[in-house]
């Protein structure tokens, strides 16, 4: 008997021999976010107190999905229905999280991407934290708020109050603006799960990573990198892997971190940096951070890094990596028809491929800090990126100068906006303002306002907080009476000279004067400021799908008011780029704008509470004939677009036909029969006398390319006599 025990204990010391250990469990990932997109109560109520908020049944909240705003604007339509909700105020959103499925261990922090406009946390009845500013990303470090055994109860307050002496809003930038600050959390949330010692996260929301590209005269290259840190520990040390486009390490830096140190600097070396070169080669590498202990990594962020250099000429205009680049493209706001703010990455893709399908190298992120997929699109792309604060138009409500706390907020918001997109080789320069000079040009506001000390503050910030880049400001006013009154005197202190470069917001032919008044002006300018970079950063016209006129040069148009034909849009267009494209001493030029937007103050067009100054509707569905017009001025893809394709009902048996094409040549048929081969000067090929015949109508247009013909085709319908 004793035997056999002895045989079966040997046999199952044999077995556990041979079975593997189990394995330790595994720990948690390095940084892992929660998405909180689902379960979110909403209600618009201005009356309502925090206290209320946590007590009300789950019957007078409605519930809502992330991204969300309570606000819809513009409709093409004359006068407003049940489809607008232009309400400014106070609305609440509520969430229930269960802390027992928080990873332990772990820091937890909120992380708010936008919210419109003053957003205030509560967690569990506690006050986290506000922040001031529709467009910013900004975190709160709920650990010592949640309960990790128990239900816990989120509660946000967003609050986009209209600015006005008194109100809430009354100290944030913009203070006015040709644009609706729409309300509520309308990017994306996520509770970000991250160990004590990290890559900081309260660094102005930014990455807590800062790569510098820098290019010497030779082609070598190197990354400068500083590292922002929280709660270090004893025996931690932090990793940077720079790796290229397919994600091979080409170089690597280990540094020991001290207990208790907030930051670190080194560079990585970089032989031969291939080149981030704008639409032509947009390459990236991305830096791979970690911070890591005996046990391994404990916290990780991964940034991109564009290898390029940069300069602006007074004379010559805009250099990339050495080569002369004239850029031309588009402003955009961020909105659209039924959603207002709350886009899609779909959304972002779609507005970027348009811009990029017209030929577009250069995007003006108007007039604020854009959602956090619009710069890695912009980097993707190869565009070139003017980003801003939206320090806009006005300055107080009539004082001579900026509140000490409007002064301190827009501050942040600029710090904000250059530390949370420093990484990015887009950007090319950080914008200060936008026509802040606009109330007192326009005599709303006292002429002895002054905004140059709050533009100069902010330009010796943004210089503090990025030396590589150059600052910009937009200018809607100086020296534009010039043109229509040449004795007048200035309305308003002079701007030009306060940043390192300038735009000019120019709308000769639409507001005041003249398209042919455009060139002149800026040749002045010019001349008057030989040792400034100029640059276009505005420019455009209305454009009503339902409005048309036969002769545009000879309309006399309602800016203000309706119609606004697009014929018009288009014919502007034609006048004013060309002096632009002739002048080589502006480095840029942004039409105004890419798509129709909404905007509170228009009555405008075939339209209410939208800006029609859009090459591109507001719902994306129509490109209007102006968007044709650039397409063949800077594609090189075939154009071949026939105008007035909207124009369907016609009176008139005689009219042009105009064709927009980057073709020397188009053929024309009318109804079958041919109208020739018709030359295009300057890329518009007219046929200037074409006879419809009663009813309707069908007019060819045909061109030869290396891939092949190309074919457009419109049909206009003639009134029986």
């Amino acid at each position: 008997m004793r035997r056999w025990l002895t045989i079966l204990v040997a046999l199952l010391v044999a077995a556990c021999a041979a079975t593997p250990p189990r394995p330790a469990a595994a720990p948690p990932p390095a940084r892992s976010a929660t998405e909180l997109t689902e379960g979110w109560q909403f209600r618009f109520d201005d009356a309502l107190t925090p206290e209320a908020a946590l007590a009300l049944p789950d019957s007078e909240w409605q519930a809502v999905t992330l991204p969300h705003t309570w606000n819809r604007l513009g409709e093409y339509r004359i006068g407003r229905t049940g489809a607008t909700d232009n309400r400014q105020g106070k609305g609440w959103y509520r969430l229930r999280l269960d802390g027992r499925t928080l990873p332990a261990g772990k820091r937890h922090v909120i992380e708010f991407d936008a919210v419109g406009n003053i957003a205030d946390l509560w967690v569990n009845g506690r006050h986290v934290g506000r922040h001031a500013g529709a467009w910013s990303r900004f975190r709160f470090d709920l650990t010592g708020y949640l309960d990790p055994a128990a239900a816990n109860v989120l509660l946000l307050r967003a609050d986009n109050s209209a600015p006005a002496p008194g109100s809430s809003t009354a100290d944030v930038i913009p203070l006015d603006g040709d644009f609706f600050i729409h309300g509520g959390p309308y990017r994306g949330v996520r509770l970000l799960h991250v160990a004590p010692s990290h890559i900081a996260l309260g660094d102005h929301g930014s990455a807590g990573v800062f790569a510098t590209p820098v290019v010497e005269s030779d082609g070598s290259g190197r990354l400068d990198v500083r590292v922002e840190l929280e709660g270090i520990a004893a025996g931690q040390s932090l990793v940077a892997t720079l790796r290229d486009a397919e994600g091979r390490s080409i170089g690597e830096a280990t540094r020991p971190v001290a207990a208790g140190r907030r930051g670190l600097e080194f560079s990585i070396d970089v032989p031969a940096p291939h080149r981030w070169d704008g639409r032509a080669d947009p390459y990236l590498y991305r830096l791979d951070t970690r911070l890591a202990d005996a046990d391994g990594t404990l916290d990780a962020v991964s940034v991109p890094v564009g290898f390029r250099t940069i300069r602006f000429d007074p004379e010559q205009g805009f250099f990339l990596n050495g080569r002369h680049l004239p850029l031309h493209g588009v402003s955009r706001h961020q909105d659209y028809l039924g959603k207002g703010w709350a886009l899609t990455r779909a959304d972002h893709e779609r507005d970027m491929a348009l811009i990029a399908e017209m030929g577009a190298n250069t995007v003006r992120f108007a007039h604020y800090q854009h959602a956090p997929d619009w710069y890695e699109l912009a980097d993707r792309y190869g565009m070139i990126v003017w980003s801003e604060i939206p320090f806009v138009n006005k300055i107080s409500f009539g004082a001579a100068t900026a509140s000490p706390d409007l002064v301190a907020n827009a501050r942040t918001q600029l710090q904000e906006l250059i530390r949370q997109n420093y990484n990015h080789p887009s950007v090319v320069t950080w914008g200060v303002g936008n026509e802040v000079d606009l109330d007192v040009a326009l005599g709303r506001l006292d002429p002895k306002a002054d905004a140059r000390p709050l533009l100069r503050e902010l330009n010796a910030l943004a210089h503090a907080e990025d030396p590589t880049r150059p600052t910009v400001m937009a200018d809607c006013c100086e020296a534009t009476h010039e043109t229509l009154t040449p004795d007048a005197r200035p309305v308003q202190p002079p701007l030009t000279g306060i940043t390192d470069l300038v735009g000019y917001n120019r709308y000769y032919g639409w507001y005041y004067g003249k398209p042919a008044d455009l060139g002149p002006h800026l040749d002045r300018m010019h001349a008057r400021y030989p040792a400034v970079p100029l640059s276009v950063s505005e420019y455009g016209a209305g454009g009503a799908l339902t409005q048309h006129v036969a002769d545009p040069a000879s309309h006399k148009i309602n800016a203000g008011g309706r119609p606004h034909p697009e014929e018009y849009q288009s014919w502007l267009h034609e006048q004013s780029w060309p002096q632009l494209r002739d002048r080589p001493y502006l480095w840029a030029t942004w039409i105004w704008n890419m798509f129709d937007f909404a905007s509170k103050v228009r009555q405008e067009g075939d339209a209410t509470d939208i800006n029609d100054k859009g090459l591109v509707t507001y719902d994306r569905k129509v490109k209007k004939d102006a968007f044709f017009y650039y397409k063949a001025q800077w594609s090189n893809a075939p154009v071949v677009h026939i105008t007035g394709r909207r124009w369907r009902d016609r009176t008139d048996a005689k009219t042009a036909i105009k064709v927009y094409s980057n073709a020397p040549r188009v053929a024309l048929t009318l109804n079958g029969a041919s109208l020739g081969d018709i030359a295009c000067a300057d890329r518009i090929c007219t046929f200037p006398d074409a006879t419809l015949a009663p009813g309707e109508n069908v007019v060819t247009a045909r061109a030869d390319f290396p891939s092949g013909p190309v074919r457009d085709e419109v049909r206009w319908t003639l009134a029986a006599p």
